[in-house]
């Protein structure tokens, strides 16, 4: 069989254990239901109790592992996601994956508990926290970023000239503002990758999935995409199937959709902002966003 197309439920995970942010719908819960298949250890990070139950209680049957594990967090409160990760700490001493994909495109500016401009909180800054807390865990491990081609129309922000990835309330607008963070995104997953060599890092683009995030942020989008935009359990599959793979079919760092490695930039203007000053001014822009939240929990 070519590996690219073998079928999630054709993998083994029994015994690997798979955390997935943002598991209650979309793509989310898609990838959840493919791994259920595969005997993977599910741990469902989630803000809502009854929505991750409902999951829950449907992926059961489907599972020929344990029972998911919900474990409550908000990944734009950077006081909660330290919260979730103590609990993950006590609960479990391996991490085989961890799978970011919790988020939103927002069409207004809200800030999150912390101050931070919410897209930018809870794609970028709550992730890169819960990253570096489940380090130790993730050795061996492999870290799957859900970034999107969105970020293809967004430059890295100049930061010595006063730019940070939060757009100012004047300026704003909600798909501009997803661009950045999910830009960054794909950024840290090469930084991480350079900087912890002992844990493999991806990003990916799912394809224009119809998910209820695009059905309620960008309905005029939807509207005219409609006939070619993908079910969300298509949109999952590359998620899902970067978690499953052994060995990794790429290095480190890379950028992935459809199973296949991508480019990370199209546009000579993005690529000309993606220079070592910017990359190591984003690394320490977010690194002070989290240094009072990284203390030994």
């Amino acid at each position: 069989m070519d590996w690219k197309w073998q079928a999630i439920s054709d993998f083994d995970l029994r015994g690997k254990t798979v955390v997935i942010t943002g598991p209650t719908s979309g793509l989310g819960e898609q990838v959840a239901r493919q791994l259920a298949a595969t005997g993977a250890n599910l741990v469902l990070v989630a803000r809502n109790k009854e929505k991750c139950a409902r999951v829950i209680d449907e992926i059961a049957p489907l599972c020929t592992g344990n029972k998911p594990v919900f474990i409550q967090a908000e990944m734009g409160d950077l006081e909660s996601v330290r919260s979730a990760c103590a609990v993950i700490q006590k609960q479990f001493t391996h991490l085989d994956v961890l799978i970011h994909n919790a988020g939103a495109l927002l069409n207004t500016r809200q800030i999150s508990p912390q101050g931070i401009e919410q897209t930018v909180a809870s794609h970028v800054v709550g992730p890169f926290l819960m990253t570096t807390l489940l380090l130790p865990l993730l050795v061996g491990g492999r870290v799957v970023t859900v970034s999107s081609g969105g970020m293809y129309t967004s430059p890295l922000p100049i930061f010595d000239n006063g730019e940070t990835l939060e757009m100012p309330a004047n300026k704003y607008a909600g798909s501009k503002q997803y661009a950045i963070a999910k830009r960054a995104q794909v950024t840290l997953t090469e930084m991480w990758a350079a900087h912890e060599p002992q844990t493999e890092f991806v990003s990916m683009h799912p394809g224009w999935a119809d998910t209820p995030g695009v059905q309620e942020s960008i309905p005029g989008f939807r509207r005219i995409t409609a006939p070619i935009l993908r079910s969300a359990g298509e949109g999952a599959d590359t998620i899902a199937w970067l978690a499953a793979i052994q060995p990794l079919p790429g290095k480190s760092g890379s950028f992935w959709s459809d199973r296949e490695i991508r480019p990370t930039h199209k546009s000579p203007r993005t690529k000309k902002s993606d220079t070592k000053t910017a990359r190591a001014a984003l690394w320490k822009n977010i690194s002070d966003y989290v240094d009072s939240f990284t203390q030994s929990i």
